[in-house]
């Protein structure tokens, strides 16, 4: 290993040669300002353009200052961080950049989370020394992201998550000079683009340029409305991030006050996303084993390796980059879906309510679900089986805005029937954990055998791409797994070239799984984040009294009740989908 030696604002430091400045002085807790760059470790996530030069440095002996997040450390080298020079130059560039930046902050969706503001804050700016002409550009609303370009820097961080990290190919720099800006290609509309609405741009973008379209108003005005049942479900990796949005820790499970929290902003049910995942392990998972004894019995034609469809971002991407493969995922429909269709239909009934009565509102740490709750697909006569999609980060809104102190609520538990679920549901929202339920239920199903160690470590973990093989009684089930899009993208091509061996493929668009979804509160690239959410889920589940989704007693009445069985016609009916070719759609638009 080549080390070297410098000083970093007169305090010693050895790193590894090719380490960058910047990053050396994070080492000893020196914070170096930066808008352009971000790095995410073990995510595969790293963006150092070196355009926005707020991270200038002093090298002693070089005439002009250096930007941190391009320059490599060298030995012998004297730093100087924040010397008077360092501060001014600062303080220029940041003058320059609001000079062309829009002076909504009071207005704008980022406000308290935008980085630009917080940066002029720390720097003292109270007055623009430069004036000119402001650059405009036309503006964008998709179902899921809003982009307002006049407030983009050119951080290019968008561009290295969606290209880079998803390889999803929409965003890049087009134009020149003070018309440049990062766009799709031709400046085409997000949603006649392939853009899977991951949301991961949003994630990272350090201003208000990009943000999840609002839909809270579309909340409140169902809650308010005297003819409607409001229904609100609520998904797994919310309650493991809720509460950084109240200023607690990272990881705290915060599910009890998250119920509580519903009730006072006045749903008249809350239920959770849970019991719905440990419906579609219920469907997948005998789809699984389907598909699996069709294979061992000689059928030629059956398609493996099985893909989970729970997530919407994953399952745009394959429609516009492999469609054709889009007969090999599962055809169950995701969890949210599931619950909608389950709520319109069932529960309705229960209620001696009309479907379009019943409002269902899902609160999702993804930006794709409010895309695909408008999937034509997903609607009985135009009526969606899930009204309303929104973030986690408008659900802390909508609770702020009701005065609601949520640190000293009270916890309460789900309502009945929607509402109970097992510790198999909960790890959904990981890297990982929806195979993980699945091959807990699959086993006992397969083998007619209790599992008596439920927790498969081997599944387990933050590796982008992972692989492991369970056991099955005699039967070893290969099994891969892949978070963020350009993992699943490397696996997807094994899959169609036919040199994968897996039987079963777990894939989550967003790095982390639904925990790093693009509607959490903002981690900031702090992969520690990522990872205690994760451990408040795995908590969760070691938890709860019943951790296999086919021992849900509120399933097995569901089944006795009203579906039948698994894969049954009504279960198909209302808990499976079908997949589009949407590569000539993306092209011809």
């Amino acid at each position: 290993m080549n080390l070297v030696k410098l000083t970093i604002d007169n305090k010693p430091v050895v790193v590894e040669k090719g380490t960058t400045l910047l990053e050396a002085a994070k080492s000893i807790g020196v914070n170096i300002p930066s808008l352009c760059y971000m790095k995410m470790d073990d995510m595969n996530f790293e963006n150092k353009p070196g355009g926005c030069r707020v991270c200038v440095v002093e090298v002693e002996g070089r005439r002009n200052l250096a930007p941190a997040c391009k320059t490599e450390c060298m030995e012998g080298m004297e730093v100087h961080t924040h010397s008077v020079r360092v501060i001014n130059a600062r303080r220029t560039v940041v003058e320059l950049i609001l000079s062309d930046h829009p002076p909504e902050c009071l207005t704008c969706a980022k406000s308290g989370e935008c980085e630009l503001q917080d940066l002029a804050q720390n720097l003292g700016i109270r007055e623009i020394h430069y004036t000119g002409e402001q650059s405009t550009y036309k503006g964008d609303q998709s179902p899921a992201i809003i982009r307002e370009m006049d407030k983009c820097i050119m951080c290019r961080r968008c561009e290295t998550a969606c290209n880079e990290v998803q390889t999803v190919g929409v965003l890049s720099a087009v134009n020149r000079g003070f018309e440049s800006v990062v766009a799709p290609a031709f400046e085409m509309d997000l949603d006649h683009s392939v853009c899977t609405y991951c949301g991961q741009c949003v994630a990272v973008c350090p201003t208000g340029a990009l943000t999840e379209r609002d839909y809270t108003w579309k909340v409140i005005e169902a809650l308010v409305d005297p003819a409607k049942t409001v229904v609100v479900q609520t998904a797994p990796a919310v309650r493991a991030a809720l509460g950084e949005a109240f200023g607690m820790e990272a990881g705290n499970l915060v599910t009890g006050k998250m119920v509580a929290a519903l009730r006072k902003l006045g749903f008249d049910y809350v239920f959770d996303t849970d019991f719905a995942a440990d419906l579609t392990i219920m469907e997948e998972g005998t789809e699984l084993l389907d598909r699996l004894n069709r294979h061992l019995n000689g059928d030629q034609d059956v398609k493996l390796p099985i893909l989970t469809s729970c997530c919407p971002g994953w399952v745009k991407f394959f429609e516009h980059h492999f469609p054709e493969m889009k007969d090999v995922p599962s055809t169950a429909k995701s969890p949210q879906q599931m619950f909608g269709s389950i709520a319109k239909s069932y529960f309705a009934k229960k209620l001696d309510k009309k479907r379009e009565d019943l409002v269902v509102v899902s609160v999702m740490p993804c930006l794709a679900k409010k895309y695909e709750c408008t999937r034509e697909e997903f609607s009985v006569n135009g009526d969606a089986d899930v009204n309303v999609s929104i973030s986690t980060r408008e659900l802390a809104q909508l609770i702020r805005n009701a005065n609601i102190d949520f640190t000293s609520l009270t916890d309460e538990n789900f309502d009945n029937p929607l509402g109970e679920s097992t510790g198999a549901s909960v790890i959904f929202g990981t890297t990982g954990g929806v195979i993980e339920a699945a091959v807990r239920t699959a086993y006992e199903v397969h083998t007619g055998k209790t599992l008596e160690k439920v927790d498969f470590e081997e599944l387990r973990g933050m590796e982008g791409s992972r692989k492991a093989t369970v056991d099955f009684d005699g039967l070893k089930l290969n099994i891969g797994i892949a978070h963020g899009l350009g993992n699943a993208r490397k696996l997807l091509e094994d899959v169609k070239s036919g040199k994968s061996e897996f039987h079963a493929i777990e894939i989550m668009a967003c790095p982390g799984g639904c925990i790093g979804g693009g509607g959490q509160p903002y981690h900031h690239g702090d992969v520690d984040i990522l990872k205690k959410r994760q451990r408040a889920i795995y908590e969760e589940d070691a938890g709860k009294p019943i951790r296999k989704s086919h021992e849900n007693p509120f399933i097995q009445e569901l089944y006795a009740e009203f579906l039948g069985k698994p894969l049954s016609d009504l279960s198909h009916e209302l808990l499976h989908t079908h997949y589009f070719d949407r590569k000539k759609k993306a092209e011809v638009k």
